[in-house]
């Protein structure tokens, strides 16, 4: 019999709890049964595992992580929209750095929710980075380079790989001041050919 209160959406915001206060790679079942007050014993009764733990807090952050950056982009185009789609996530993943990190894998392949959620979230970048006329293989090359901007300079600032004294903001500021240029530029270029 399930223990009363135990929902799968309270055991995934409890594993996004644990995951955000000391790391994804060090999240276990036991340390999300002690945030339930259950027994492992009893956490098994409603979990298949550590991995399917993990995959559901990684669509609760990518959810998450969507519903922020769609919020942020809000009325905006062009560099605007850029600037703040790019704050957002930033802020996201500094806030929640566990579930973020479950966030950042290709979905399974056959994994139909994780692939709907996914599509979501390019969804949404794509239509942010929309103002500068990108479309086609373009605009999946600018989503990547938006996305490997956010994501690098969140990683190196998670593990602390800036020593230096400089405002992270203002690096952030013109990383995306450079990707505008770069997103204009792309768009008035003709698309290469790709390599045989």
């Amino acid at each position: 019999m399930p223990r009363v209160g135990l929902t799968p959406d309270r055991i995934v915001a409890e594993a996004a709890a644990v995951a955000d206060e000391v790391g994804l790679d060090r999240l276990t079942l036991a340390a999300v049964a002690q945030r339930c007050r259950v027994s492992l014993p009893g956490l098994y009764k409603h979990v298949d595992g550590l991995e399917a733990v993990k995959r559901d807090v990684a669509l609760l952050a990518i959810r998450e992580l969507t519903d922020s950056v769609t919020r942020a982009a809000v009325g905006l185009t062009g560099r605007d929209s850029l600037r703040a789609v790019s704050r957002a996530y930033r802020t996201y993943a500094l806030a929640h750095p566990g579930r973020y990190a479950a966030s950042v894998q290709a979905p399974t392949p056959g994994d139909e929710e994780y692939t709907m959620v996914s599509d979501q979230a390019v969804a949404v970048a794509a239509a942010a980075i929309s103002g500068y006329g990108l479309q086609g293989p373009d605009l999946i090359h600018a989503i990547r380079m938006w996305r490997t901007v956010c994501h690098g300079l969140v990683s190196l600032e998670t593990a602390g790989g800036f020593g230096l004294p400089e405002s992270l903001d203002l690096t952030f500021d013109h990383l995306i001041a450079a990707l505008d240029t770069a997103f204009r530029d792309l768009a008035s270029q003709p698309s290469p050919t790709p390599p045989r």
